[in-house]
């Protein structure tokens, strides 16, 4: 029996105005779903605080036999939802098999969450016992983009709900159905009790209403940093937490001793997976020159052998770009670097929303899809002499998300990488990495820290509390 029934799959009914749910391959109608105003908003937080209070005294192995029913039925209905990430999203199978297996992961770890020692005992000057608890924050908002909708969304609302939160998430629109609406039906056949999860498909304004919401103490929001920026000055006018991912430029620095025959695909795989449309993308390639043309000419090679097209009807390594608004972004970025003296190596066309994976040489400081985050299927690449030279361009620009290092002496990599401030380094890797154990997050434009996974989930989704208890009542001079 399919989870998602586009007659049923909506438990709530929203205010908003219809929204059809579209293939961006073909443009196809795939369904229709209710957006939410900002009195939904209001509704589904008091109802998610209603519930929650009950939810935080359920007893922790209770909210984990949960967490860890939800993680089975990602994968008891993986072809049922790999279908929708590949036909919603435009992801090829095997990237909706990564996001089908982390969010699997990602339930899993959530799980082992309830039970975690929930504080110390401290010591104190009085005779009473003293200790710290950490307790449910309450209801958590969560804002999740269109890009990696499932993971960038169970990551938050996985751990706040085995932690004893309620949430209220607002997938992305364009991919309500797997950012958004697979979770609710997926918690909702694992038991989870009914307003805990609320799915709230909308656009800024349904984000600006949950940041302002007084009953939803904590924000976790991925997205654009331009957008972060608004989020996080809006949280910070409300008193409240709100945890940042967001958009990155990330280096691949190839030092001089890097096997090229190895390091080829690593780099394609980079800045051309998922079309390119992940915050960790190698936005900027930077080689020694004394590999450098041939890098180029190998990178350029192996772009044109990449197939584009319809990843739901054929086999191919890109599907297309999410909508007409990206793919006039990223294209006017090509345009613009070309006409600025950068080199077309490959690509640089598209069909329709199908942009074929390019590389640019001879780039530099003002090209601006070196330069800028371009969310899309873009290899620049940059020349450098020394390894200081490497590590102060590396270490260049707003962002400061992910690194990767390649190189024949993993201890080299690893003194470079101390000198590039990020938030995550892969040696011997591209820049796009993620694990559900794994702490994740950026520094700088790129975000406010690691905000995912164990310790991480903890301090995102608890407050700390100070409690003491005498056997007497304490006397005092007045």
């Amino acid at each position: 029996m399919p989870l998602l029934d586009p007659g049923t799959w909506q438990a709530r009914t929203l205010k908003g105005s219809e929204h059809t749910v579209t293939e961006p391959a073909t443009g196809d109608p795939l369904g229709t779903v209710a957006l939410a105003t900002a009195e939904d908003v209001r509704t589904a937080a008091a109802d998610a605080r209603t519930a929650q209070r009950e939810w935080s005294r359920v007893p922790h192995f209770v909210r984990a036999g949960v967490l860890r029913r939800a993680g089975d039925l990602f994968t008891a209905h993986a072809d049922e939802l790999r279908e929708w990430l590949v036909r919603e999203s435009g992801s090829i199978p095997g990237k909706a098999d990564f996001e089908l297996h982390v969010a699997a992961q990602e339930c899993y770890e959530a799980a082992a969450l309830a039970s975690r020692p929930a504080g110390q005992v401290l010591p104190s000057e009085a005779p009473r016992l003293s200790y710290t608890r950490r307790v449910p924050v309450g209801v958590v908002g969560v804002i999740a983009p269109f890009n990696a909708p499932l993971i960038l969304s169970i990551r938050s609302v996985a751990p706040a709900l085995a932690l004893g939160n309620g949430v209220v998430l607002k997938p992305d629109p364009r991919t309500a159905v797997c950012g958004g609406l697979a979770l609710a039906a997926v918690f909702a056949a694992a038991g989870l009790p009914e307003h805990l999860l609320a799915v709230l498909p909308g656009g800024p304004e349904t984000g600006q209403a949950l940041v302002a919401d007084p009953q939803v103490p904590v924000i976790s929001f991925t997205g654009s940093t331009a957008a972060g920026r608004a989020v996080g000055e809006a949280a910070g006018r409300h008193l409240k937490r709100a945890h940042l991912e967001l958009g990155g430029n990330s280096a691949l620095v190839v030092l001089e001793d890097a096997d090229l025959d190895a390091v080829i695909s690593t780099a394609a795989w980079g800045s051309f997976f998922h079309q390119g449309q992940i915050c960790m993308t190698t936005g900027r390639h930077l080689v020694h020159h004394s590999l450098y043309e041939e890098y180029v000419e190998r990178l350029a090679g192996r772009a044109d052998t990449l197939a584009v097209g319809d990843p739901h009807r054929a086999q191919v390594h890109l599907g297309p770009l999410i909508d007409g608004t990206q793919l006039a972004k990223v294209h006017a970025l090509v345009e613009s670097s070309i006409a600025g003296g950068a080199r077309l190596a490959a690509g640089g066309t598209h069909e329709d929303l199908f942009y074929r994976p390019t590389v640019l040489a001879d780039v530099d400081d003002h090209t601006p899809a070196y330069a800028q985050e371009v969310f899309g299927p873009v290899a620049p690449v940059r020349s450098f002499a020394t390894a200081d030279e490497a590590a102060a361009l590396a270490a260049e620009g707003p962002y400061g998300l992910s690194l990767g290092i390649v190189t024949r002496d993993a201890a080299r990599g690893l003194d470079l990488a101390e000198r590039i401030p990020t938030g995550i380094v892969h040696i011997n890797d591209q820049t796009v990495n993620d694990e559900a154990v794994a702490p994740f997050g950026g520094i700088a434009a790129s975000g406010t820290g690691a905000r995912f996974g164990g310790e991480a989930n903890l301090e995102a989704f608890t407050d700390v509390r100070w409690t003491t208890v005498r056997g007497d009542v304490a006397p005092y001079p007045f």
